[in-house]
């Protein structure tokens, strides 16, 4: 039996792709009848089964020796590209984990989305991203993973630009696609001189060919940095992260999914490309530097913003810059467990953050207030979320981020400190998030709330239970730090709890005016804008990299109508010139029909002969000329 859910561990990442298949005759309008939750019930069917599957998978794979799929696509010369997919625990967890907050996240966009008129085309990219993301954690081949990456990207701009009617969010669909392809690129070129190298892009080959590589320093740089700059665009790091503030515009449901597990799919992929990266002391040192600066900056920024979606998307490029750091510096448990903590309380923040948006149509927080009387359980969510994800005490976010210190207190300690900096930064922004939404007199939008209904609050309910036993999770996983609750009072342990109470102390007692969003004050009102406007990196943007591509596309615009198009149009009318003026030359006599014929070839000759005669004249007055200095 074991074998047998080993061997169809492949079927996984098909289940979201059938149901995807199964939404269309309600996604394109053959089926108007019954109304599109049908499509909806397939979507949710074929998750069921494929959290079913993936269960006995992980219970097969767990406490036995990593196994590989491989299948065979295409070989030609020296290049082997095979699709292979890593049986193992890690894995297999990581697929559990991705199918069963899928199945959370449509149980909750079934209340959600329940009035949409595109509810079975969300099901169906909903789908998209589950079968995606599967296929990512289960991959082994570093070509099936850029290719689902592409399929990530792909559903991404589809479900920010869901609603298309709204302009908004078709800018939004816009730009998070081309951020993202700016990464791709440079990805797609590190995987073609991959390829070149090591002759396959299998990880297990790729594995053994950089234990024995022996690439120039600048080549290994070079090849690195572009294999970080697609995960970069995928986490949403500086410089390509303003994307993910603007896919806020998406339904919520594919926020869950977006700041929980899609973002996660390219801190994923650096985890298995490490033993490549790690050629290049260079390129860890990039992702350390593009970590650090994402999680002080947008820690920053999240705690300026008064939309309350844009304001946690900015906490999560703050955390997958921790990410990034504990990759950087070789600790990929620490990235593991720091990816596992997040990835459930961020979805259940997410989730608290929908429901409020659905009772009272509204993201503002200067127009809120008042709901934790209104709405328990959404309040419980939100304030189990924040806790999770953060370094409070004793939830799983705390682990990780005490493994994480523990692990880099005695090498490097300025890391330690943006840990902790980071940390006191988020809870301060969530604490004046739950203050803003929860406290205070209700507004006109908040004093009728009432709370959602069950489609909504099973899944809440469900993902406080594991958010809560995260630590539990994390212990059987072996991914708690070896200082247990012995242990607390050491230095590091103590730091991080300092740094937790500050930053609730401060977000506890710091002005939250809802009457005016702006300072009076000339340099408050400063350092707000600056962070609300996310240190103007748009308008940074704008006036260099948009300039200079607008400025390039003007150019090449006029050389294209002016010299190509000029020089074609100007062949054209010498022909037809020369037509019109030759049909006056027709006579109808055959004499004047052979002298043009003799004219003609006369003058072929002519010039055909003429470059032999320059030549000939050329080569005798060099032989007169050798002839005379010889003597």
């Amino acid at each position: 039996m074991t074998e047998f859910f080993t061997q169809t561990s492949w079927l996984v990442p098909f289940y979201g792709l059938i149901g995807a298949i199964f939404t269309l005759p309600w996604a394109t309008g053959v089926i108007t009848r019954t109304g599109p939750r049908p499509a909806a019930y397939f979507n949710l069917l074929m998750t069921v089964l494929a959290c079913v599957h993936g269960w006995f998978i992980f219970s097969a794979a767990w406490n036995h020796p990593v196994q590989e799929l491989v299948f065979p696509w295409l070989k030609v010369a020296d290049v082997d590209l095979s699709l292979a997919l890593e049986i193992s625990p890690v894995s297999t967890g990581a697929m559990e984990v991705v199918t069963s907050l899928s199945l959370l996240a449509q149980l909750y966009a079934l209340g959600y989305m329940e009035k949409d008129w595109g509810l079975a085309r969300f099901f169906g990219l909903m789908g998209v991203f589950e079968g995606a993301m599967t296929g990512i954690v289960l991959s082994n081949s570093l070509f099936l993973s850029y290719a689902l990456l592409e399929m990530l990207t792909l559903s991404t701009y589809l479900l920010v630009g869901f609603w298309y009617a709204q302009p908004l969010a078709m800018t939004a669909a816009r730009d998070a696609f081309l951020t993202k392809r700016v990464g791709d690129i440079l990805l797609l070129m590190g995987v073609v001189a991959l390829a070149t190298f090591a002759g396959s892009l299998n990880f297990n080959d790729l594995y053994d060919w950089a234990g024995a590589a022996n690439l120039p320093p600048l080549t290994a740089t070079l090849l690195g940095l572009a294999l970080i700059a697609g995960p970069i665009g995928k986490c949403a790091q500086v410089p390509l992260h303003l994307w993910l503030d603007e896919a806020m515009e998406g339904p919520n449901p594919a926020s869950i999914m977006r700041n929980s597990l899609v973002v996660c799919c390219g801190a994923y992929v650096l985890v298995k490309l490490l033993p490549i990266l790690a050629l290049s002391q260079v390129t860890l040192s990039v992702l350390v530097a593009v970590g650090t600066l994402t999680a002080i900056v947008t820690s920053l920024v999240a705690i300026a913003q008064v939309d309350i979606k844009r304001s946690l998307s900015h906490t999560t490029s703050a955390y997958l810059g921790l990410v990034f750091i504990a990759i950087g510096t070789g600790r990929t448990d620490i990235a593991t467990a720091l990816l596992l903590a997040h990835a459930f309380a961020k979805a259940l923040l997410f989730m608290s953050t929908g429901s409020i948006i659905f009772t009272t149509t509204n993201q503002n927080l200067t127009e809120m207030g008042g709901l934790w009387s209104k709405m328990p359980a959404t309040t419980t969510a939100f304030v189990v979320g924040a806790a999770g994800m953060t370094g409070l005490m004793p939830l799983g976010g705390y682990w990780a981020f005490s493994k994480a210190i523990n692990a880099l207190w005695g090498e490097s300690r300025w890391l330690v400190i943006t840990f902790l900096v980071v940390n006191g930064l988020t809870i301060l922004g969530l604490t004046r998030v739950f203050r803003l939404i929860f406290l205070g007199n209700p507004h006109p939008k908040t004093r009728r709330a009432p709370e959602v209904a069950w489609p909504m609050a099973f899944p809440m309910v469900g993902l406080i239970l594991l958010t809560l036993s995260m630590p539990l999770i994390l212990q059987q996983l072996s991914l708690l730090p070896p200082s247990k609750y012995e242990y607390l009072l050491e230095t590091p342990q103590l730091l991080l709890l300092g740094s937790s109470v500050l930053g609730c102390s401060v977000g506890s007692l710091i002005e939250v005016s809802r009457t005016r969003s702006r300072s009076i004050s000339l340099p408050v009102r400063f350092l707000q804008d600056l962070l609300a406007y996310d240190f103007y990196v748009d308008k940074l943007y704008r006036i260099t990299v948009v300039f200079a591509v607008d400025l390039f596309s003007k150019i090449t615009v006029w050389i294209d109508r002016n010299l190509v198009d000029g020089l074609v149009n100007l062949v054209g009318l010498v022909a037809v010139f020369g037509g019109q003026t030759l049909k006056y030359n027709v006579s109808g006599k055959s004499q004047f029909y052979v002298l043009t014929i003799l004219l003609g070839v006369s003058l072929l000759a002519l010039l055909m002969s003429w470059p032999l005669n320059q030549w000939a004249w050329s080569q005798w007055s060099l032989d007169q000329w050798t002839l005379i200095n010889g003597h």
